[in-house]
């Protein structure tokens, strides 16, 4: 059965849902979905479904629950998977089956510059690679045009005004609308804009870079600079891979990603020191009527300057969750200073 949209999806949707993009005329949800560990191959997803009828359904779900919920924003990079290229695969063909009708209401993301074809050409950040990575990504998400390229990391040798000139060209080409960068520090994200600026180019617009309330570097390193340049912020790993919900809440369950082989998140990374952290955030999250992954997503929008929280998940009930991260209100002064006095 054809996919239909609910009708009343942007109805529910709070006042602080869409959120400005820096000084540009975008908006992006609060949350948005990324599509990496579980739009890949059959067996892949956190939830393991080793079929490719049942794990292609499940995708499904999780973008038709997301946009049902006002989600607009999907985020995709050229080796999402796993393998390489297989989530972009995935979501090009429901794109192009399932959510035609609705393609001027999304917002697609993709990305290059980590590993993804043998050779000199298929990494960092050249122009050879950005460019001839947006064409393959095109094809395979069965698109024209992505809403958003992002340069994924910075070439520390590549010149930047050569990544910085083919994020310009992909824009001018009608191939992105928009470009963005990812994991850049504060000097390098001044730098780059200062190169867009001085030779008319295409202005990155938004910045990706990983936050939560255990990896804080952009506070003092990132988030002035974007400010004074009027760059949107959509962070990644808001709940430091599933460590900041109530997962973790009474050791490493099997299922989890620290419990799983071959994961980011490491057994010896959650120590006792954490987990004590998790339990007393947990507390102060209970108070506020919310989960704790509701509470650190709620966290990290709390500046003005974070246009958007990227979400990954396994089940549709977790994006139902998460949506509901604004529900509770604004941080009063003292919930702040009780979280900064436990994570420091």
């Amino acid at each position: 059965m054809p996919y239909t949209a609910k009708p009343d999806r942007y109805d529910a949707a709070d006042k602080n849902w869409f959120r400005r993009c820096g000084r540009s005329g975008l908006l992006l949800p609060a949350i948005s979905l990324g599509c990496w560990h579980n739009f890949g191959a059959p067996g892949t997803d956190s939830a393991l479904h080793n079929d490719e009828p049942s794990f292609h359904e499940n995708a499904k779900r999780l973008l038709f629950t997301a946009f049902d919920l006002g989600i607009t924003h999907f985020d995709l990079a050229n080796n999402y998977g796993p393998p390489y290229g297989s989530a972009e695969e995935r979501v090009g063909r429901i794109l192009k089956e399932d959510f035609a009708a609705y393609r001027d209401e999304l917002i697609i993301a993709t990305k290059a510059g980590y590993d993804m074809w043998s050779g000199p050409y298929g990494n960092w950040g050249s122009r050879k690679y950005l460019l001839a990575s947006l064409d393959q990504s095109l094809k395979r998400l069965k698109l024209d045009y992505v809403d958003i390229f992002y340069s994924h990391r910075p070439d520390p040798a590549t010149p930047l005004e050569e990544t910085m000139g083919a994020l310009d060209q992909a824009v001018r080409s009608g191939k992105a609308l928009y470009a963005g960068i990812s994991n850049y520090r504060g000097g390098y994200t001044a730098e780059a804009v200062g190169i867009t600026e001085l030779h008319g180019m295409a202005k990155p617009i938004i910045h990706q870079p990983r936050y939560s309330m255990f990896d804080r570097w952009i506070e003092k390193d990132l988030l002035p600079v974007i400010e004074r340049l009027g760059l949107g912020v959509i962070v990644f790993s808001p709940m430091a891979q599933g460590l900041l919900s109530d997962k973790y809440l009474t050791g490493i369950p099997a299922d989890s990603r620290a419990g799983a082989s071959g994961t980011f998140l490491k057994p010896q990374q959650i120590t006792d020191d954490k987990l004590t952290k998790i339990r007393k955030l947990n507390d102060i999250a209970q108070e506020r009527g919310q989960s704790l992954a509701q509470m650190a997503l709620a966290w990290v929008l709390r500046f003005p300057s974070v246009t958007s929280a990227l979400i990954g998940a396994s089940r549709p009930e977790q994006i139902k969750e998460n949506v509901e991260a604004l529900k509770a209100g604004a941080f009063v002064g003292e919930q702040l200073e009780r979280i900064e006095a436990i994570l420091t």
